[in-house]
């Protein structure tokens, strides 16, 4: 028997400029809003609805909220009844959400799943709201000395790139320019309306003064309120109903997904006799092209990447296979990144220009492959896509995951 195929049929993303809790809305209307959106938008109804994947980090933290799996059944009537489960893997919740329901799916056990990641990061002032994601990381046995979690961690892995290979800056923040750029042309990016000024790409200490050691503001990615949501069919539903034949949709061509520890000295310690700096990711990544049958990165048409930080972009570089390992720079000097260059990387600004509502990223990305490769994103649209990965990482690349989308 052939193996059933993953189809995603449509989704939704809310958009990642707004404050929620600002506009008297919480995370049971977000919810909501964005599953009410993305069954539209697959032309399935909430009572053809078999199972419904969560991914969400941080509510307890920021709302409060726990047991948020319930929260779709708790807003839609018609979902009442219908097994949910929510999924939590750092920065790769809403990736995991997407592989639980692809594993629903596969085994014959559903046809229908609504996958939905939601977070609510503006409830709370800046500075604590960072610090709200410090449990990422290995709780008391790294990090103590942080004033801001993440920034100090990927600070800690730009030092060792600037050790291991050299690393410029510059080059950091062109990658931070680009994803903004990238970013005006997508309607539901954080940062579309934003200013920056050319000094903000740049070391002055006032437009874009250091966070973390070497790391500036411009390098780190946003706190965002937002939502994203897909719906997978199998190749029975489409049996069952061929008028569904006609709409534009896409498929999961192959997934990677590996764990390891969570100590980001021990990840380091792994790797020290050189090549890639993070072989697990790029395992991932191979995993990926493998299921999928494609023989490597420019087997692709553009990549969604994990860009909490700019360091984060610059890591998936190499390990995707654009460069040799440490010279992620290159891809950068060539504009091998840019929408026309030789691989397109966050045609939609990504993290750092399009937003980071952590629980929905990794779903956000999938929804973004699926309009590429349909021919439905827009103004950012890479002309003739026919393939699209995703990777998105949680942690200090603790739990990775990439899919392919065609």
């Amino acid at each position: 028997m052939a193996p059933t195929k993953v189809w995603i049929a449509g989704g939704y993303q809310s958009d990642f400029a707004r404050n929620v809790t600002k506009e008297g809305f919480d995370i049971g209307d977000l919810t909501a809003e964005v599953a009410v959106g993305t069954l539209e938008d697959a032309g399935i109804a909430a009572s053809d609805v078999d199972v419904v994947h969560v991914g969400n980090a941080f509510g307890q933290l920021y709302t409060g909220q726990g047991h948020l799996g319930a929260m779709p059944a708790s807003m839609i009537p018609e979902l009442w009844e219908v097994p949910a489960s929510r999924h939590e893997g750092a920065c790769a919740s809403g990736s995991l959400a997407i592989l639980a329901a692809m594993s629903d799916l596969e085994s014959g056990r559903y046809d229908v799943a609504l996958v939905v990641g939601v977070e609510l990061e503006k409830t709370v002032p800046g500075d604590i709201g960072t610090n709200y994601m410090s449990p990422a990381a290995w709780v008391g046995h790294e990090g103590q000395d942080a004033k801001y979690m993440w920034p100090y961690m990927f600070d800690r892995i730009a030092d060792e790139y600037t050790t291991r290979y050299g690393l410029d800056p510059a080059h950091l923040w062109a990658i931070s320019e680009l994803n903004i750029r990238n970013a005006r042309s997508n309607p539901r990016a954080q940062t579309r309306t934003r200013t920056y000024s050319p000094a903000s790409f740049t070391a002055d200490d006032d437009a874009n003064p250091l966070v973390e050691g070497n790391l500036r503001k411009i390098d780190c990615g946003p706190l965002t309120d937002g939502g994203a949501g897909v719906v997978l069919v199998s190749d029975r539903y489409i049996a069952r109903h061929p008028d569904f034949d006609s709409q534009p949709r896409s498929r999961i061509l192959g997934w990677g997904h590996r764990t390891v520890g969570l100590s980001l000295e021990d990840k380091l310690a792994r790797s020290s006799g050189g090549g890639l700096m993070f072989p697990h990711l790029a395992g991932t990544i191979a995993d990926a092209y493998g299921r999928a049958g494609l023989d490597g990165v420019d087997d692709l048409d553009l990549i969604e990447t994990h860009d909490c930080f700019s360091i984060s972009e610059y890591v998936a570089i190499d390990h995707f296979g654009l460069t040799a390992p440490g010279e992620s720079w290159r891809a950068v000097e060539a504009g091998d990144l840019g929408i026309g260059g030789r691989m397109p990387v966050n045609p939609s600004g990504g993290l750092l220009g399009g937003g980071h509502p952590v629980g929905a990223t990794g779903v956000r990305m999938a929804l973004d492959g699926h309009r590429q490769v349909t021919g439905a994103a827009g103004a950012y649209q890479v002309e003739g896509a026919r393939r699209a990965a995703t990777f998105n990482f949680g942690g200090s690349t603790t739990t990775s995951v990439s899919l392919i989308i065609g």
